[in-house]
């Protein structure tokens, strides 16, 4: 049976990606910040992921893909999401995201024509201007949505990011594929119990 191909990301530009980069606030996050300290005080900040996000970014590095998550905010919450999903994070404070991506890029090797974006914001937008594939949330400032050749309808932090991530694994026609071995894998790994 023949897969279904999201009539919104273009298959021409969906197969060039090899690298796919995420913000993290207003994208992996609803972009709400919650700061307070200790009794000793020391400072605490706490965001909330989406769960099933996680698995959208873990999918892509199924189907083969280097995923990374780049922030303009220097955030030990990020690290530690970028950490517990084994993924690589780069942040460049004050917003300036472009650097914390270039280094990234540099990295693996990957120029900007490889490289899809999940962006939602002001910052974001040097990104959404080299990207290759550049995409937004559905609450994205028009702006960014001005830039983006795609458009999730879920709001950040509510499972755009798994949205995107589908869209472009259905795009490539890799979907199929990579929930086929993601299946097999959690089978195998119940038969051993």
């Amino acid at each position: 049976m023949a897969e279904t191909r999201s009539p919104g990301i273009p298959r021409d530009l969906a197969e060039r990606v090899r690298l796919v980069i995420f913000d993290v606030d207003g994208v992996l996050t609803d972009a709400g910040v919650y700061l307070g300290h200790t009794e000793s005080g020391e400072p605490i900040e706490l965001k909330r992921f989406d769960i099933v996000d996680g698995l959208g970014l873990h999918l892509l590095v199924y189907a083969g893909l280097r995923v990374g998550i780049v922030s303009g905010r220097v955030s030990s919450a990020n690290r530690m999401r970028a950490e517990e999903l084994g993924l690589p994070y780069h942040e460049g404070p004050h917003g300036h995201k472009l650097v914390a991506a270039e280094a990234f890029l540099a990295e693996e090797n990957v120029g900007w024509d490889e490289v899809a974006v999940l962006c939602d914001d002001l910052p974001d937008l040097p990104l959404l201007k080299r990207a290759v594939l550049p995409a937004a949330v559905a609450n994205a400032v028009p702006e960014v949505q001005a830039l983006a050749c795609w458009s999730t309808t879920k709001t950040g932090g509510r499972g755009a990011a798994r949205e995107f991530c589908e869209a472009l694994l259905r795009a490539r026609g890799d979907w199929e594929r990579v929930l086929a071995r993601y299946t097999s894998e959690r089978d195998a790994e119940a038969a051993l119990r």
